[in-house]
């Protein structure tokens, strides 16, 4: 008797609904052990970038026939001056403004009681005008200031977990070239992924570290024709600042604003905000685009969430490194993938997308 055949089903994939839904549950599964883990990846991911900036030194002094150990030694040197460079103009910036704004109480008190007034007419009561007061007060500001420094400065532990990750992620990236050279023999297109993305991050930083310079000069020229104490501190302060697309310039004003309120009124204080934001759009938003090309390859308003989303997944340090960090992710769903590549028309720059075109045709 012949055996009956069970006809196979197709070989058919998984609805596209059920896809989705399980990628996007994935995803969020993923980004909240992220951010529980935000203690840990923050400062990996920090160190991580530093060494990719600094990196090709080693290569460029390997080739000047030093010893390998010199070469190595520097690039630690490197890597340390860079981020004992970046903590310095933080901290020294918040001791100046912290040990500052008590020497001008009496303006303080005289500014606070034309607010006091201006509230009152408006027919807000006397008690609520001195909770909303009893928080601008320029001596409260010093002191949270002062705890805010006291509290960074003790993070001694955090301080040598980075460093340590500085010192064995510097020795280890030595052989990365050999590393990613074995990978391209069996997944070249995640090797060349890999490359691709630090090449647009070192480019990044490059272009973003040649218009702070820039920013933090203007500003700086700027604050001293107006008489804002201490002039330098804040345009240097405003250069680290511009590591954070869009949003570090909303830290780098609030110093010299807050003096140019103190010192001559609302009015030096619009010209100040209104200046900075005029400088920030043109040096930082209008013009690297331009000379970063398609580099980076991301649009502005991927480039504005990214600040905002890896900023909830990381904290502050999340904020400076949301391009870098972008990219990565970029290089290895997308980049790696030559079925993701219609996702590059979605997150890439409109311009970029017409230059590809112009050198298609």
């Amino acid at each position: 008797m012949p055996t009956q055949q069970v006809p196979s089903l197709p070989a058919a994939g998984y609805p596209r609904g059920l896809v989705v839904v399980l990628g996007v549950a994935g995803s969020l599964v993923a980004l909240l052990a992220l951010r529980e883990l935000a203690w840990l990846l923050a400062p990996v991911s920090l160190a991580f970038m530093i060494v990719l900036l600094v990196h090709p030194l080693h290569a460029r002094l390997s080739t000047q026939r030093l010893p390998s150990w010199l070469a190595l030694l520097l690039l630690i040197v490197a890597i340390y001056a860079v981020v004992i460079g970046l903590v310095a103009v933080l901290v020294f910036s918040i001791a100046r403004l912290a040990g500052l704004l008590p020497t001008y109480s009496r303006e303080a008190a005289a500014l606070l009681q034309r607010i006091s007034a201006v509230l009152l007419d408006l027919g807000i009561g006397r008690d609520q005008v001195r909770s909303v007061l009893r928080g601008l007060d320029v001596n409260r500001l010093a002191g949270w200031l002062t705890r805010l420094l006291s509290s960074a400065v003790g993070f001694g532990a955090n301080v040598i977990f980075l460093l340590s990750l500085l010192l064995f992620i510097g020795i280890e990236s030595t052989g990365a070239s050999r590393r990613v050279a074995q990978m391209a023999r069996t997944r070249p297109q995640i090797a060349d992924a890999l490359r691709g993305f630090a090449h647009k991050s070192r480019r990044f930083i490059g272009v973003t570290t040649v218009f702070a310079v820039i920013v933090g000069a203007a500003d700086t020229v700027f604050l001293i024709l107006i008489g804002i104490p201490l002039a330098a501190v804040w345009g240097l302060l405003a250069a680290v600042c511009n590591y954070i697309p869009y949003v570090g310039f909303i830290i780098g004003v609030i110093p010299p604003a807050l003096l140019a309120l103190l010192t001559g009124g609302w009015r030096l204080m619009i010209i100040v905000i209104i200046v900075y934001i005029v400088l920030n759009s043109l040096l930082t938003t209008l013009l690297p685009p331009y000379f970063v090309g398609d580099a980076v390859e991301l649009s502005m308003v991927v480039t504005l969430v990214s600040v905002v989303f890896w900023a909830w997944v990381l904290g502050p340090i999340g904020a400076i490194l949301a391009v870098p960090l972008t990219l990565l992710v970029k290089a290895l769903i997308i980049d790696s993938d030559p079925r993701a590549a219609w996702a590059e028309a979605l997150i890439g720059p409109t311009r970029s997308r017409r230059r590809r075109r112009r050198r298609e045709t």
